[in-house]
């Protein structure tokens, strides 16, 4: 699920909650499945932390100590287990680690740790986790077969979903295709309509090999809506069975990284000294506005927003805080009263973010 530029829309709620984009990124789906994005309505996991720092975890009681391996053992495994199970990303644990008081990672692991020590440290890891969520949410799927059923319960929608394969797949117009384009079927359909990863869930496989898919012949539109419908049946009752997680390659802009900035008065210099350069080189070229909002664009990444060229939804963020900022204040041309303008304009995007977070598909 990865798109070939940037694009950001808004969500309505960051926590351990299901979303539906009312702007999906379709550049990786089939033109004629689009439509069924929005009726199949399925939902995303947005996982921010939040639900991590209620656990409460306790050293066992046989042991009168531990190493710092065996703790951060400890977190990550609870962790994982309340994340649908789901292994934490190499660069999740390693920020969550820098966040930790220790000088010497390495060392750290072999140090063994009294039973205070270990559960501070087990406490700390997990909180860090948590704290690492919140800046960089992870955003998955549940695959549980609800979204196949939403076109197998309704024959319009269902022959209109087949009718629409059938079309991709006869690239030829020959009113027939190969029965082994049903896979390719499957595929295309993906995860946005509710099919898992073939590699993540091998039964699919099986089912395709059991209705005959891998052998010769072909089909016309009628006998390939016939086989389609039991094969995505079955694969949504094997999915009711076992549910299938699939991790988006998603950025969360929350508004959390913006507060962080604002928080530190060191960063936040570094921040207002690069726009008093931007001034200077802009000269009369561009007014207060323009200026602003092409140093943003710029350094976008580095201080947690989205960039405006990306969307129009993020056009329209940055539009209603310039309004609510105020005319007056942007002919301002002094570098104090700028560099005050740029802040409150950092501030108001926090809050925007906070209140309507984005996400970007990577």
């Amino acid at each position: 699920l990865v798109g070939k530029e940037d694009q950001f829309h808004p969500i309505s709620e960051v926590s351990l909650s299901h979303f539906s984009p009312p702007s999906k990124n379709l550049s990786k789906v089939s033109p004629s499945l689009r439509p069924f994005l929005t009726m199949s309505d399925g939902g995303m996991t947005v996982l921010d932390g939040t639900h991590l720092r209620s656990l409460r975890l306790s050293i066992p009681d046989s042991a009168a100590a531990l190493t710092g391996a065996q703790v951060l053992d400890l977190a990550e495994s609870a962790a994982s287990n309340s994340l649908f199970d789901l292994p934490l990303p190499p660069a999740l644990k390693s920020a969550a680690l820098s966040r930790l008081n220790v000088d010497d990672p390495a060392a750290f692991r072999s140090q063994e740790l009294t039973r205070e020590g270990a559960t501070a440290k087990l406490d700390e890891y997990l909180a860090a986790i948590a704290d690492e969520l919140r800046e960089n949410p992870m955003v998955i799927s549940i695959l549980d077969g609800s979204t196949l059923r939403v076109f197998l319960e309704d024959e319009d929608d269902f022959a209109m979903l087949a009718e629409n394969l059938f079309t991709d797949l006869d690239s030829e117009d020959k009113g027939k295709i190969k029965k082994i384009e049903i896979r390719n079927a499957l595929l295309r359909m993906g995860v946005e309509t509710g099919i898992p990863p073939f590699e993540d869930f091998p039964v699919v496989n099986d089912i395709l090999k059991k209705h005959g898919v891998e052998e010769e012949g072909e089909l016309g539109q009628s006998q390939f809506a016939e086989l389609l419908q039991p094969i995505l049946q079955e694969v949504a009752d094997a999915l009711l069975k076992r549910n299938v997680v699939v991790v988006h390659n998603t950025q969360i802009l929350n508004g959390s990284k913006l507060r962080k900035l604002l928080a530190d008065e060191e960063q936040l210099n570094t921040i207002l000294a690069k726009v008093i350069d931007e001034k200077l080189k802009a000269g009369d070229n561009l007014n207060s506005k323009e200026m602003i909002t092409s140093f943003l664009d710029k350094h976008a990444k580095e201080v947690g927003l989205p960039s405006s060229e990306a969307n129009e939804a993020v056009t329209l963020v940055y539009d209603a805080v310039f309004a609510e900022v105020g005319d007056s204040k942007f002919a301002a041309d002094e570098d104090d009263k700028l560099r005050e303008l740029v802040k409150e304009v950092l501030e108001k995007l926090a809050e925007q973010l906070e209140a309507s977070p984005m996400y970007s598909d990577i």
